[in-house]
């Protein structure tokens, strides 16, 4: 059980941070990029979730989706495996929890034709603007694993993959079941 009854410890003064084993990296740390990247896009689906409240199964889905996100922080936060060996993790079966919300989103909608822009409805927007961050949090975690002595969870890796798939498929479900989509027209402005 987490339990935070002081949220200001003034140990990050001097640009460092903690991680969940204890050891101390600078802010600018691969690992605390990667877990911060991933917090952000949880903070924008808690955006979209203010423009969700029509569609019961979709803010559903996207609070379990934000807790899936702490699981993934709390694996990144932890350079190495805990006592025992255990360490807090997404694991496959959340993975495949994905994969089957993408294909129950993307039955309803019509095959792409064209790119599309970002937009359309503010869920659809935020949700766009969510997986920018989620694809910029995969790339920091990539990175992050091909460095030596550095670990990342196959799971973790996965899930942020499979999400970035996940928001572009719900960004186009909440426009309407891609109605509303905003197309791109190649060289329209030339």
């Amino acid at each position: 059980m987490v339990i935070l009854n002081r949220i200001y410890t003034r140990t990050g003064d001097d640009g460092t941070t903690s991680l969940g084993s204890g050891a101390r990296r600078k802010k600018y740390d691969l690992r605390v990029e990667a877990y911060g990247t991933v917090d952000e896009a949880n903070a924008v689906i808690g955006l979209v979730r203010l423009h969700t409240a029509g569609d019961p199964a979709l803010d559903a889905a996207l609070g379990r989706i934000q807790n899936d996100l702490f699981d993934v922080e709390a694996d990144l936060c932890l350079a190495e495996k805990g006592p025992g060996g255990a360490r807090l993790t997404v694991t496959d079966a959340q993975v495949s929890w994905l994969e089957a919300e993408i294909d129950r989103l993307n039955a309803d909608l019509e095959p792409l034709r064209s790119f599309i822009l970002p937009g359309g409805s503010p869920a659809s927007a935020y949700l766009h603007l969510a997986r920018t961050v989620c694809r910029r949090a995969e790339r920091i975690m990539v990175a992050l694993k091909d460095q030596p002595g550095e670990e990342v969870s196959e799971p973790s890796l996965k899930y942020i993959n499979r999400l970035s798939d996940y928001l572009f498929v719900a960004g186009r479900y909440a426009n309407d079941k891609g109605v509303a989509d905003v197309l791109w027209a190649p060289g329209q402005n030339r």
